[in-house]
């Protein structure tokens, strides 16, 4: 906990009219008839002559788009030869990983970038090599050449850089600049260990954030909710900039999709957070609208909309500012972009962007394109946005048509030459996983904490004047009370209260760390966790997100990447399942998938629910533990799960943090002067030995602790049996030294969770005990779990999680025959029946 004299004030307190409770829903203004209204959403309305646009941009920056689009398109054509032949000009290669093209969308891309600043960041989706190469440009065509070696030189240590200026040497720093993201990005395609990611994330992974251009993403509209948090980070932080998320038409059917535009559409940031931050999210929504989702047509099949942009009405009075343009322009599009830019710079976000442009070919190098005629596409061939280009540049006098083709034969040069280096295993060597077989599992987490800033994070109000700080004071402490009266030796706090007092520490240290969720901050989050925390943090610290589990976490994720730190929680465990591809694809994987260049350091906090049955009580820790890339915490006691909560938080990696419901008004009953008020951490994968025994190991998960002892107690008592009693504390990792001491010592080994038996995390520590300590087992380690079934409601609970009597039943009638008793506990009486019900 934060003592009250190491944090200063540094703003006033939040006044109540800036809380939700002065914003009074008035029966007399909504009960009232009338009628909504929308915005207009502008439909092609671009107007601008190339004249105008010449004298705007200069006929240098014309030259640039349109050879842009010509990198874009002869380098997805190279990878479309290799799908389709095996070989593009005279180089013969292998490829075997995706390829989804873009051809036909290069206008939608240069457009963008062109209109976007070095420090604007884009997200993509699975067809973002066009994104990925317009954004790079743009960024090397920016940077000054100081900042740009700087940038090359820090990648890698400077080591793609040497092989750049050995093997695709330029007189220049742009063109250097240039065969660096390009060789770059086609080795990460390659997955070569020079890739960007070092092959960790191949063609639908490549990003390369010095240059704006953040990760692209294999699930359909996944980049929405992460590009939501990164704006978020820009708004909190200060940052400056936008943030742009790519995805295609066939995402609006996504529900993440929806709950991302609507958490950064959430009033709250103009209403309720300091005048300050004031304003919305800098983050728009570019969907690159080309008609198909694979082969489902989006207008007049799969979606119900006309025009894509119509659904911004349906997200905010504003209409998200929508428009839809013609994607085969870029100056169309980079005149939308800079607009929407604009607004979102002075607080009008989010936007969004129906950019419609056509892909020409097929979802990947195997659509057979039956789903569409020749007719529409040869019709669509007329406004190709190369050809539309070049000629209006020609007919302008901007070029003419023999510099037209002496770029597009400099391009295939270029392309050719980067396309030989990234073949050959000498210049971009082979990820060599035979060489290095534990390469991969290195990078899986960071395994790092950071210190905490020195100094204070600015705060609403002094932490002595927090009601819940004052009434905890007294919850039975060492010494005196800040009142002066002297107070008993056990300091008798909470669960509860001892996570909140790891939040409370972290958060008025570091003001990177923000916290959210549902019912997170006047509430003080559903069970209590949080309550006083709103007296002292500010709106953009502590603040209520909508019923959105999937973009609760996308954004935690997105913040995180750019360089915050997040704390969020999902109110039930249970709701896990609404935010799947947001823990487990995008949460769990981009630190492995980034070659372990990027950081998530968010904690997502899940309770394990009790009484309301089988949609809110389930045990998913197993769930959670069998996904790479997350360590997972399930402390039982209030002791640990401070030191716990403190190390999540410290974190550089992303934890998943178990709290059962029913343990959250337990005191501390193993640490004989309570839970410290001092700031500790306890590391992660240690098992806690929490009774001494010689006869039985009960290794335990959660609540469960509490029933082993129970058991352990009356075992000594009433048979003579010296059970070891050790909480596991974490799950992912775990060290399994203390178990195989424990078993070495008594030989057997009971294991105890709420978890359904089938795939709990028990059966994988068993199998593991079995194997590296088969030679000291006098009997099977058995696993005591819940039963494979839906769980019940509160007054069958003690019915379907193991009890006291259960325990002792294994304990005495499996380790024990000869002390067999005739308790009979609730999972023990028909064991049968159980056994063919769980197969």
């Amino acid at each position: 906990m934060v003592d009250a004299d190491v944090v200063g004030v540094r703003a006033a307190k939040i006044p109540e009219e800036f809380m939700p409770k002065a914003m009074h829903i008035n029966p007399a203004v909504f009960r009232k008839a009338a009628t909504l209204s929308f915005p207009e959403i502008p439909v092609h309305a671009y107007a601008k002559t190339l004249p105008e646009e010449r004298e705007r941009r200069g006929d240098a920056a014309l030259r640039e788009a349109l050879r842009h689009m010509i990198v874009i398109r002869e380098f997805e054509t190279m990878l479309a030869s290799f799908k389709g032949k095996g070989a593009y000009q005279d180089i013969a290669y292998g490829y075997r990983g995706p390829a989804h093209l873009s051809i036909g969308q290069e206008g939608a891309a240069v457009g963008q970038a062109l209109a976007l600043k070095v420090d604007d960041h884009i997200l993509g989706s699975h067809r973002s090599h066009g994104e990925f190469i317009a954004k790079g440009l743009a960024a090397i065509a920016h940077l000054d050449a100081t900042r740009l070696t700087s940038i090359m030189e820090t990648h890698q240590n400077g080591a793609l850089l040497r092989t750049v200026e050995k093997h695709l040497p330029s007189p220049s720093a742009t063109g250097l600049a240039e065969n660096f993201l390009l060789l770059g990005l086609l080795a990460e395609i390659f997955m070569r260990s020079n890739g960007f990611n070092g092959g960790m994330g191949g063609s639908m992974h490549a990003f390369f954030p010095p240059f704006g251009a953040y990760p692209n993403n294999a699930i359909v509209g996944a980049s929405g909710g992460i590009a939501t948090g990164s704006a978020l980070w820009k708004k909190v932080s200060g940052a400056g900039g936008i943030t742009l998320a790519n995805s295609g038409d066939g995402s609006t059917g996504c529900g993440p999709v929806w709950e991302a535009m609507n958490f950064a559409a959430m009033a709250q940031y103009k209403t309720l957070w300091t005048d300050s931050l004031r304003g919305g999210l800098p983050v728009l929504f570019f969907f690159n609208n080309n008609f198909y989702a694979m082969g489902g047509q989006t207008i007049g099949e799969t979606m119900g909309w006309d025009r894509l942009s119509r659904i911004g009405a349906s997200i905010n009075p504003q209409a998200m500012h929508a428009e839809t343009v013609d994607g085969t322009n870029p100056l169309a599009v980079a005149d939308a972009v800079e607009r929407k830019r604009e607004l979102l710079i002075h607080g009008e976000g989010p936007a969004l962007l129906d950019v419609e442009c056509y892909r020409s070919t097929g979802h990947s190098t195997t659509d057979a394109n039956v789903y569409r005629s020749k007719e529409e596409i040869t019709a669509w061939d007329a406004h190709d946005p190369i050809a539309a280009f070049s000629a209006a540049l020609v007919s302008n006098g901007v070029l003419a048509t023999e510099d037209v083709e002496a770029m597009r034969q400099d391009v295939g040069r270029s392309i050719v030459a980067v396309t030989k280096a990234a073949v050959n295993p000498e210049i971009a060597p082979i990820v060599d996983v035979r060489a290095d077989p534990t390469l991969i599992g290195k990078l899986m987490f960071s395994n790092a904490e950071i210190e905490l800033p020195s100094t204070p994070a600015p705060l609403l109000a002094p932490l002595e004047t927090s009601a819940r700080i004052r009434q905890d004071a007294k919850k039975s402490r060492f010494g005196l009370a800040p009142s002066g009266e002297k107070l008993s030796a056990m300091r008798a706090i909470t669960l509860r209260d001892a996570l909140f007092e790891a939040t409370l520490h972290h958060m008025a240290h570091d003001e990177r760390l923000i916290a959210y969720g549902e019912e997170c901050r006047e509430w003080g989050g559903a069970f209590g966790v949080y309550r006083g925390l709103s007296d002292i943090l500010p709106y953009q610290r502590l603040f209520n997100s909508p019923i959105s589990e999937a973009a609760i976490v996308a954004t935690a994720v997105g913040y995180a990447l750019e360089g915050g730190r997040a704390l969020v929680e999902l109110m039930y465990g249970d709701f896990i399942g609404r935010a799947g591809d947001e823990i487990f694809n995008q949460m769990a994987k981009w630190r492995s998938m980034s070659g372990g260049v990027l950081k998530l350091p968010v904690v997502l906090r899940c309770s394990i629910g009790s009484k309301y049955g089988a949609q809110h009580s389930q045990d998913w820790s197993a769930l959670v533990a069998h996904i790479p890339g997350l360590k997972v915490a399930y402390p039982a006691t209030p002791y640990d799960a401070k030191g716990l909560l403190a190390s999540a938080l410290a974190s550089e990696d992303p934890v998943v943090f178990f709290e059962s419901q029913r343990l959250y008004d337990t005191v501390e009953q193993f640490h004989k002067d309570g839970v410290p008020r001092e700031y500790y951490r306890i590391p992660f994968g240690e098992p806690d030995v929490k009774r001494q025994g010689r006869d039985v190991t009960i290794l335990t998960i959660g609540p469960s602790l509490y029933a082993a002892l129970s058991a352990a107690e009356q075992l000594e008592t009433s048979f003579g049996l010296s059970a070891e009693v050790i909480d596991a504390r974490s799950l992912v990792p775990f060290n399994y030294d203390r178990v195989l001491e424990s078993v070495r010592k008594t030989g057997r080994l009971l294991l105890v969770s709420e978890a359904s038996e089938r795939g709990s995390f028990l059966m994988t520590i068993a199998s593991n005990v079995t194997r590296f300590a088969f030679a000291d087992l006098k009997a099977p380690p058995r696993v005591l779990g819940a039963p494979n079934w839906i769980v019940p409601g509160a007054d069958m609970e003690s019915t379907y999680f193991p009890q006291v009597e259960d325990i002792l039943d294994i304990v005495t009638g499996e380790f024990f025959p000869e002390k067999k008793t005739n308790l009979r506990g609730v999972r023990s009486w028909d064991d049968q029946e159980l056994a063919r019900l769980a197969l």
